[in-house]
């Protein structure tokens, strides 16, 4: 994960806003022949971002059949896989009583998996910026005297490439990036959108009829987590610092088995009773891991050892040197304060805790491998 940097952070623009200001002045050009430049836009909350222009075209002939202008994505100060990325609309004109329509154009994907807001067979772009650019086309209509009926293609170039960053592979959304925003605002650094992809992560998982899924901290737990459970990809959700927002969404959206993976120091934290694991919101409590090491037999002196270490994998090393199991109970102990979270769901789960060379050395609340539990759906697909 990128540092936040010190200071006032600066914020940028959705997908789905840059989407947006790009088909009013497409679809403004389509009618008049002329591009607004800045062009400027409502976005839910009231803020009324204006967007330069850095790409315009249209078709020849008078009136033209086909507009589109392109505007750069800026996503402030937050790590945006597609900050800078150029978002192009192409609004073509549609015979009359066709409606409006969206396409997936370069770079923009398409779902093909149920339990997302978009229907399978359609392009990657959600319904609030969907609604935005119906309301500018129809708001531009009724002052310009142009035509409702246009087809409305997003692109953007690079963005098949972009996407294998992003969790869109795992959610069987093929081809391209999605057009996304709410709001239309980018809020640097925000757990929002990581903690959004979990939820649409399980919401997928759930419409397929997958009775196993699993969350890791980080890459080496999650290559744990596939050797013991041959999950499909669309079933391993990009759980990362939020155990929390992964546990409560399942609480209310159960699926019947979940493994838990996670490193040593971030499953501790989880046994102490955090739902975020991040380094900067919540901390290793030594003390706690004393005491853990006290219930396992452990002398006065060497606890007041691990009180005193600098890392929790100091700690796990001295716990292997004297022989006690502290992995064990951290495993027992992470799955315990996730099954109270859970508050009763119908889900199993289980609980895998790994050491820095990824080694297992606790596992908790054993779930029978994957491929013993597949689902009615799942095993109907791979039939056909």
């Amino acid at each position: 994960m990128a540092r936040k940097p010190a200071g006032p952070l600066r914020r940028g623009w959705t997908t789905g806003a840059c989407a947006t200001a790009a088909t009013h002045a497409a679809y403004h050009a389509l009618v008049t022949g002329e591009f607004p430049d800045p062009v400027s836009i409502v976005l839910p909350k009231g803020d009324q971002p204006a967007f330069a222009l850095a790409y315009q075209g249209k078709s020849r002939g008078n009136p033209a059949t086909w507009a589109q202008a392109g505007i750069i994505k800026d996503a402030g100060d937050d790590p945006d896989v597609t900050h800078g990325a150029l978002v192009i609309a192409k609004v073509t004109a549609r015979a009359a009583g066709a409606g409006l329509s969206f396409v997936a154009g370069e770079g923009v994907g398409t779902v093909t998996l149920p339990g997302l807001p978009i229907e399978p067979g359609q392009a990657a772009i959600n319904p609030v910026p969907r609604r935005l650019m119906t309301e500018q086309i129809d708001s531009l209509a009724a002052a310009l005297g142009g035509p409702r009926d246009v087809k409305i293609t997003i692109s953007i170039p690079g963005g098949e490439k972009l996407a294998q960053r992003t969790w869109n592979p795992r959610l069987g959304i093929v081809g391209g990036l999605s057009i996304l925003g709410t709001t239309g605002v980018v809020h640097p650094f925000s757990c929002a959108a990581w903690i959004h992809s979990i939820h649409r992560g399980i919401d997928v998982a759930r419409a397929i009829g997958l009775t196993h899924v699993g969350g890791a901290t980080g890459s080496t737990s999650e290559a744990v987590m596939l050797a013991r459970h041959a999950l499909p990809e669309v079933a391993v959700l990009d759980m990362g610092d939020f155990a929390g927002g992964l546990l409560k969404y399942l609480r209310a959206h159960p699926i019947a088995r979940l493994t838990l993976a996670g490193g040593f120091a971030k499953m501790t934290k989880l046994a102490q009773g955090f739902m975020d694991l991040h380094s900067g919101r919540s901390q290793v409590d030594f003390d706690w891991l004393a005491a853990r090491l006290a219930a396992l037999g452990a002398s006065p002196d060497q606890q007041d050892l691990a009180r005193r270490a600098n890392t929790a994998n100091q700690v796990l090393g001295q716990s292997r040197e004297l022989g006690l199991p502290l992995g064990q109970l951290v495993a027992d102990q992470a799955r315990a304060f996730a099954l109270e979270l859970l508050r009763g769901a119908a889900v199993e789960v289980e609980t895998l805790v790994i050491d820095r060379k990824g080694q297992q050395v606790g596992l908790a609340g054993a779930l029978p491998p994957y491929r013993a539990v597949k689902s009615t759906a799942e095993n109907e697909r791979r039939a056909r």
